[in-house]
């Protein structure tokens, strides 16, 4: 029996949705090449997302805090507006709910000016245990729209920072000051 080696074969992709992504991605390459091909041969990637959007950080590390890039907040009996312009937020902190023997509670809300929902609710029984919760999670806030951190008492407590992590179209925002 004689062994045929496997002949390649390389078809044309018509989909303008991965041509426009290939055009986004890659703006060096616009206008080089009419056609998108596959082929069935198997090929080792070299994955360059990170450095074809622009950033050459991982995730991880793009998101870190640096002094210029954070804004701190709190609220003890009060309301403060964490952040309120277009963008993608990193929001991280702590709650700090007192011994007292009554009920408390803090959140952080956001509101688009007409109605608000509670993102996190920090809440505590009147049984005279106190309570420490740290917390971190990202919004997106359009135009418009902001988040608050709400304290109705002063023995219940939100301090934090805020970070942006990209702007509102979704172009990454690097921590202030880098590269060095």
């Amino acid at each position: 029996m004689a062994i045929r080696p496997s002949v390649p074969e390389i078809i044309t992709v018509n989909s303008e949705d991965l041509q426009q992504q290939i055009r986004d991605l890659l703006p060096s390459q616009n206008g080089f090449g009419s056609e998108l091909q596959a082929s069935n041969v198997i090929t080792p990637i070299i994955d360059l997302t990170a450095a074809a959007e622009g950033s050459s950080l991982p995730v991880s590390l793009q998101q870190s805090l640096a002094f210029g890039s954070v804004t701190a907040f709190q609220a003890q009996g009060s309301t403060d507006v964490i952040e309120n312009s277009p963008g993608f937020y990193r929001i991280f902190g702590t709650a700090v709910l007192s011994d007292s023997a009554v009920a408390e509670s803090c959140e952080i809300q956001m509101s688009d000016g007409l109605s608000t929902k509670n993102l996190i609710r920090f809440r505590k029984d009147g049984t005279g245990m106190n309570g420490v919760v740290n917390y971190d999670f990202i919004v997106f806030l359009r135009p418009g729209d902001s988040v608050s951190a709400i304290s109705a008492s002063a023995d219940a407590f939100l301090s934090g920072c805020s970070r942006q992590v990209a702007t509102g179209d979704g172009t990454l925002v690097q921590p202030n000051g880098f590269p060095l």
